[in-house]
């Protein structure tokens, strides 16, 4: 039971991109609060990439085992329409709805995978000299997988007039940077395309809305990157890396009975790191 009260018991999440990392944390948190969840990786032992866990399948059983909960693993590639069908039937077939969706699937990862060097981060990374495998691949990991995912669960929430969805994007995609510049247009596009389709389910009752994290301390984050150890500290000052459960903590809230009127909207996630208006 979170903070406000509300429980989660008896409700179903699918959270994309959960077999590592923040998406993980996710699942977890939403274990914790009473939530039956599938976690989801693109193949069963990519939680090996940065030595996470062995496969897909000891995630699920870790979550549910500490948290008493019904988890199911799926995998598949979620840029791809067919694939997206199938493993939401698989979770309807096992858990018998989708509740709630957490859009986490995504990350500034190339064509070579997270096996790529920096964790698969492209190489030239900005807006011109990018490849265009490198673009297409950032383009799917992060835009499309939020795109097909949502457009597959939507309409059982709409025939419900019930759900929640909460779609991860950055702090990457709400100011202009020259690096990471397609990662940072996809999670652009993943606020407006969470805003487009909080308008229109608006009548069904069903609530859209973003978290947009700031630098978190993810296994991946500390492998792509030179890290300042300084913003390592996990308290007593805002001028640090995030944690992964503060971000869990923020898609609870909203996917929770006390954000019941809150749709359409952007949540920073970021210590302060972004503090001006849009």
């Amino acid at each position: 039971m979170d903070s406000t009260g509300t429980s989660f018991a008896g409700k179903v999440a699918w959270v994309t991109g959960s077999s590592r990392g923040i998406g993980r944390v996710v699942a977890a948190h939403l274990a914790s609060l009473g939530c039956a969840v599938a976690v989801h990786g693109t193949t069963p032992t990519s939680t090996r990439a940065f030595d996470e866990a062995d496969s897909l399948e000891s995630v699920a059983q870790a979550i549910a085992r500490e948290h008493g909960v019904e988890v199911l693993p799926v995998h598949g590639d979620l840029a791809d329409e067919a694939t997206v069908r199938r493993i939401a039937g698989e979770i309807r077939a096992r858990l018998g709805r989708i509740d709630l969706l957490v859009g986490c699937a995504g990350g500034d990862v190339g064509a070579q995978g997270t096996g790529g060097p920096n964790g698969g981060m492209p190489d030239p990374n900005d807006a011109v000299f990018i490849s265009y495998a490198d673009l297409k691949a950032v383009l799917d990991r992060n835009l499309m997988s939020c795109i097909l995912t949502c457009r597959e669960v939507a309409p059982e929430m709409m025939a419900r007039r019930s759900g929640k969805i909460v779609n991860i994007s950055s702090g990457s995609g709400l100011v202009g940077h020259e690096q990471e510049a397609i990662y940072g247009t996809a999670k652009a596009a993943v606020v407006e395309y969470s805003r487009c389709l909080a308008v229109q389910l608006r009548r069904y009752d069903v609530a859209v809305n973003v978290v947009a994290p700031g630098p978190i301390a993810s296994a991946r984050f500390l492998a792509s990157r030179p890290i300042d150890e300084r913003m390592l500290v996990e308290r007593g000052t805002l001028l640090r890396y995030g944690q992964p459960i503060e971000i869990a903590r923020a898609v609870a809230f909203l996917a929770s009975d006390a954000a019941s009127y809150i749709s359409g909207q952007v949540l920073r996630v970021d210590g302060g790191h972004q503090c001006f208006a849009g």
